[in-house]
């Protein structure tokens, strides 16, 4: 184990960062599904139809951008040289939070329904499906290092060597990015699908595969070949029934 220098502040920080995440993470569950908050998918802010779209479109385009630019290893570089490294992860994660909280807080609803599911089945299956795909979401993080990935192991001064090598645990080994098909079949499973909530799934969705290519051009730049092996042999988002080649490898994240 590696210990690097920190401090109270950095640890308060990194605590704070991380309730914050949680707090706001277990909201989003709720207003992606329509429960039990003041403001959801479908219950936020009302305007006509053409500013409602541009806004909700802009407010997942500005989380995407906060996203993709901050996780970036040269925003990385550039924001250590003015702060302890300690520091960097969880201001991620607090940003993140702010820029997901601030989605949230200013959408605007479009109630004009594509589609609704009548069959009392179908609906619970549904439900099956949203909770699976945050279940999927919230082991994920685990497999790869909970507390590594929202900072708390930053903030307190404890890295580990290999931390970015690459592993493929468990679900890993059915798909590359567990975490983003989790999200993406939660954020899917809707019983009434309204335009708003239509277009926070298609947006997310479309940011999450772009944001995948960055991920594995990075990935590939980092691990070479060993990566591109673990591309061929395991699907990104969809597990598949296609035999596998032997990946003698131990991941990073």
């Amino acid at each position: 184990m590696i210990r690097k220098k920190t401090s109270i502040v950095a640890i308060l920080f990194g605590f704070i960062s991380y309730l914050g995440f949680l707090i706001v993470f277990n909201y989003q569950i709720a207003f992606v599904g329509d429960l039990f908050v003041p403001i959801t998918i479908d219950m936020a802010r009302t305007g006509s139809l053409f500013s409602s779209v541009i806004v909700d479109l802009g407010l997942v385009t500005l989380f995407g951008i906060q996203h993709t630019i901050m996780a970036d290893p040269m925003f990385k570089r550039w924001i250590t040289r003015f702060i302890p490294e300690c520091y960097e992860r969880p201001l991620f994660v607090a940003v993140s939070t702010i820029a997901l909280a601030f989605l949230m807080w200013q959408w605007r609803s479009i109630d004009i329904v594509i589609w609704q599911v009548e069959a009392q089945w179908a609906v619970w299956l549904i439900w099956g499906l949203f909770t699976l795909g945050w279940g999927i979401l919230y082991l994920s993080t685990f497999l790869i290092d909970h507390w590594h990935l929202f900072g708390l192991k930053q903030a307190l001064g404890r890295d580990f060597e290999g931390v970015t090598r690459f592993v493929t645990p468990s679900l890993y080994k059915l798909v590359r990015h567990p975490m983003m098909t989790g999200i993406t079949i939660a954020i899917w499973a809707a019983p009434t699908m309204t335009l708003g909530h239509l277009i926070f799934s298609a947006s997310m969705t479309t940011y999450l595969l772009v944001g995948i290519r960055f991920e594995e051009r990075k990935l590939v730049q980092e691990l070479g070949s060993q990566y591109e092996l673990y591309q061929k042999n395991i699907p990104a988002l969809v597990p598949t029934l296609k035999k596998k080649h032997d990946i003698n490898t131990v991941n990073a994240e």
